[in-house]
């Protein structure tokens, strides 16, 4: 089961593309747009997350944080980002595999890999707003803008 709306957003520390450690709680006093995807490299995926590089970051709030985690290593990451100018943090889950996925409840056991979970966790680490998608089915962006300015 997803982390309930109200709760306080389970922390975390992971690599990212860079290889370099990120902390969940490094970013209190923002607003973060937490987004689990499958696997890098993947078809909705890779529309998923062009269109936060496109639509959403660009126009995002100056204290909003965009965070991806996967279940992918900091190595395909590193490449997946590289080829596709993404800028934002692309976290690897990779070990031990899927622990923050678990935490979060978006881990598919049977399939080893995050289903398309996002959650929005204010600016004292409380979520504030999940969706949870199945893996073959794009999340909107558009919401992640409708319930980021609810929050202001």
């Amino acid at each position: 089961m997803a982390v309930e709306v109200g709760s306080p957003a389970p922390d975390f520390e992971l690599k990212d593309q860079h290889g370099t450690p990120v902390k969940l709680s490094d970013y209190r006093g923002k607003k973060v747009v937490l987004i689990f995807y499958p696997l890098a490299f993947s078809g909705v995926c890779h529309g998923e997350l062009c269109a936060l590089r496109d639509e959403f970051i660009a126009t995002a709030p100056e204290d909003v944080q965009v965070i991806t985690v996967s279940v992918d290593s900091v190595f395909t990451h590193r490449a997946w980002a590289d080829q596709e100018g993404y800028t934002f943090p692309l976290l690897s889950d990779f070990w031990p595999h899927g622990q923050v996925a678990q935490a979060y409840g978006v881990f598919d056991e049977e399939k080893g890999l995050a289903v398309r979970g996002t959650f929005i966790i204010d600016g004292e680490g409380v979520v504030r707003w999940s969706v949870v998608n199945p893996i073959p089915e794009a999340r909107d962006i558009a919401e992640y803008r409708k319930v980021l300015a609810e929050l202001s």
